[in-house]
């Protein structure tokens, strides 16, 4: 069995209009796909409150439901929205972001998944110095993009209006 040991598919030198303005707009996308994920979530709970008060307190019993099927939710969310063709959520398409392989392969829909549970752990292990990780690094990636081998970088469409009011160096 051989092991291909592939290069590095995006380099800030040779591509700075790949990562330019990321973080800023990835921090938008995570407000929006925050925002789609909790909505529904909101109105499940809208419905079993008001499903309670019809059913005069058995459906309350419902509640239970409503931590594993968020999760759930989530992760078929960002499952299918980094395992998509565009390899991007709702969020990162609206900022004209995507997510690539380390070695430039589109997402698929495990590796969108286990994105999203290494990003809580991390979020909730080491905040605030998880927000410190992507000042140090030049592809900007926060810890759970390196420990999975990701990158997230700007669509083809918005790298190539960038490009040519992006300094290359010589």
């Amino acid at each position: 069995m051989s092991m291909d040991i592939k290069p590095h598919a995006y380099d800030p030198d040779l591509n700075p209009e790949l990562f330019d303005g990321v973080l800023p707009r990835r921090v938008v996308a995570f407000v929006i796909d925050f925002l789609l994920i909790a909505v529904p979530v909101v109105l499940a709970a809208m419905f079993i409150f008001v499903f309670g008060i019809v059913t005069l307190g058995l459906g309350w019993a419902l509640y239970w439901l409503l931590p594993p099927g968020s999760v759930l939710w989530a992760l078929v969310y960002f499952g299918l929205g980094l395992g998509g063709p565009r390899s991007a959520t709702v969020g990162m398409r609206v900022m004209d972001l995507e997510m690539r392989t380390w070695y430039g392969a589109p997402a698929y829909f495990v590796l969108g998944a286990v994105h999203a549970i290494a990003f809580w752990i991390s979020v909730s292990a080491l905040t605030p110095f998880i927000l410190l990780v992507p000042f140090f690094n030049r592809r900007k990636r926060l810890l759970h993009d390196i420990l999975l081998g990701t990158v997230i970088i700007n669509n083809p469409t918005r790298a190539a209006a960038l490009r040519p009011f992006v300094a290359t160096p010589n």
